[in-house]
């Protein structure tokens, strides 16, 4: 439009120009006063013309403008209703003016109900009066924006009387010789009620912490404390205080240092989880004191952006090792009183198997002789008398067979005269009189020597088990083995007897394997027992070489 209005008026305003021009020339050139009255109205007439023209274009640009700026209006309009935060202006009494769409949906009231409203109804009563000195201070300083309530949040108020908190920001202008306030708030209940559940599940954790049994330490990746709880603070006579900063090196022995910071950077590079410290272990701290201390750890390792965090968990296992070594002495004695026991019972089996074969046997064997004495003496004509005399005889023989049998099995003689190979032959032998059963027996070394303890365990290991496949096992066929792997003696006894399978076959009243793992563990050794429901029993005992109660000769 406007340039239509130069294109057609552009000639017109340089011909009257021109005109103006001319009528000065001719006011200056007149001669008379008509002539000097007709040059002065065409001047006039020409100013006027060229007034007006000029006015016209003005109004027109005026127009142009003003179109602008309602276009510029109706678009900032546009942008305050579709944006997603509440907007808010309100004029210097502090009514309200303006009310977007997204302040109708946050405070649950209709633009129609607020606009020309105070702005107190969208404020909690107890907060208007500083609201609103708020904004006044505001007004004075002359500043064209900045945020409300500094790094607080603020409370407004909805329709049914709900408080909730929101962060704003306020900024003013100028219109038509009014000051307006514009008030671009959010409402932040939900990231507040977050930071409400983070600060209690904090405040929580921390009292989790403070109140757990076992001391919790957290460090970064430079190994400074950043963690130090209640528990950790009596374990290492340290206030949280003077931990927190400090290096994990303070509470660690100096000689462990550099193997502890390997570890961790180990277990850092590993991304693992979480695992125990020092594996099966146990790990020394030092206190505050400088008093060194057991102590039982596991680690654990958490990722937060570029930093990671590692947290471990102590627990003092000072007074659990005095336990563990008392029991061990405990153990030990008990092992020595026991080792003690079994050597002392041999020697009273041995002292009774050679009286029994001493003198006993002698007596009886004297008995023999006098019987077949009187015998030989009796008068004939007397079968009464004779009778008697057989029946002493067989009886005597018996009691003689007896004796031998009992003291073989206290302790047959032959183990100390003739060595564990003989013994051990005897031993398969008579189990195969017994109980018809065939006894396979191997030994590696036939001239296989021991001392006089691991002899004895030896012979008693495959007395009592030769002594159960008799009573339970229902075998057609048993072997003995004894040999030797790496520095230890094996001893194997296997049937293909009925088995069973129970882990612990022993009954109440037998105490046949017990005294067998017993006679096993007393030379530091082991016994295994494996068996099956029908697929029979195999016994193994690996004695140690050494000279710790016996040796190898």
């Amino acid at each position: 439009m406007a340039g239509r209005f130069e294109v057609v008026f552009a000639p017109i305003l340089a011909l009257f120009a021109l005109g103006i021009i001319l009528a000065v020339a001719a006011v200056v050139s007149a001669t008379s006063r008509t002539e000097l009255l007709v040059a002065a109205g065409i001047a006039v007439v020409a100013a006027g013309v060229v007034s007006a023209a000029m006015l016209l274009r003005q109004n027109r640009k005026w127009r142009a403008a003003g179109r602008l700026l309602r276009v510029a209006e109706a678009h900032a309009n546009e942008l305050v209703e579709s944006a997603m935060d509440p907007i808010i202006t309100v004029d210097d009494a502090q009514r309200v003016v303006t009310f977007n769409a997204a302040a109708e949906a946050v405070f649950q009231r209709s633009r129609l109900a607020v606009i020309g409203q105070s702005l107190d109804i969208l404020v909690p009563a107890r907060l208007r009066e500083a609201h609103r000195a708020h904004i006044k201070r505001f007004a004075a300083t002359g500043v064209a924006s900045r945020r409300m309530g500094a790094h607080a949040v603020l409370t407004a108020l909805r329709a049914d009387g709900a408080e909730f908190p929101i962060e704003a920001s306020i900024s003013q202008h100028e219109r038509d010789g009014q000051k307006l306030f514009t008030v671009i708030l959010r409402d932040v209940s939900e990231r507040v009620r977050g930071q409400t559940l983070l600060a209690r599940s904090e405040a929580r954790l921390r009292g989790i912490l403070d109140s757990a049994m076992d001391a919790i330490v957290t460090i970064d990746e430079d190994q400074r404390i950043v963690l130090f709880n209640a528990a950790a603070e009596a374990m290492f006579l340290c206030s949280q205080r003077e931990a927190v900063g400090s290096p994990l090196d303070t509470f660690i022995p100096e000689r462990f240092r550099g193997v502890h910071g390997s570890h961790v950077r180990e277990y850092g590079s590993a991304d693992s989880a979480a695992r125990r410290m020092g594996a099966s272990r146990i790990v020394t701290g030092m206190r505050r004191n400088g008093e060194e201390f057991p102590i039982d750890a596991s680690i654990s390792q958490l990722k937060d952006g570029d930093s990671r965090y590692y947290t471990v968990i102590l627990r003092d296992v000072s007074e659990r090792m005095k336990a563990h070594e008392a029991v061990r002495r405990s153990k030990e004695e008990l092992r020595e009183l026991s080792s003690t026991s079994h050597i002392a019972r041999e020697q009273e089996k041995n002292r009774i198997a050679r009286e029994l074969h001493d003198e006993l046997g002698q007596a009886l064997t004297m008995l023999q002789m006098d019987v077949a004495w009187c015998k030989a003496k009796a008068p004939t004509g007397e079968p009464e008398f004779a009778t008697r005399l057989d029946r002493m005889e067989a009886l005597l023989k018996s009691t003689v067979a007896a004796t031998r049998r009992i003291a073989a099995d206290l302790r047959p003689l032959l183990l100390d005269d003739l060595g564990i190979v003989p013994a051990v032959e005897w031993l398969a032998e008579n189990f195969t009189q017994r109980t018809g059963v065939p006894c396979r027996l191997t030994i590696e070394d036939p001239d296989l020597e021991l001392d006089g303890v691991r002899a004895t365990a030896v012979f008693r290991i495959v007395q009592e088990s030769l002594t159960n496949i008799a009573k339970h096992a229902g075998a057609a066929d048993a072997e003995v083995s004894i040999v030797q792997e790496d520095d230890r003696l094996v001893i194997r006894v296997s049937d293909d007897g009925k088995g069973f399978a129970t882990q612990d076959p022993r009954k109440p009243a037998s105490f046949g394997l017990v005294g067998l793992r017993e006679r096993a563990a007393l030379l530091r050794g082991e016994a295994t027992i494996t068996s099956g429901l029908g697929e029979g029993t195999t016994i193994e005992v690996r004695l140690p070489f050494g000279t710790e109660g016996g040796g190898r000769t």
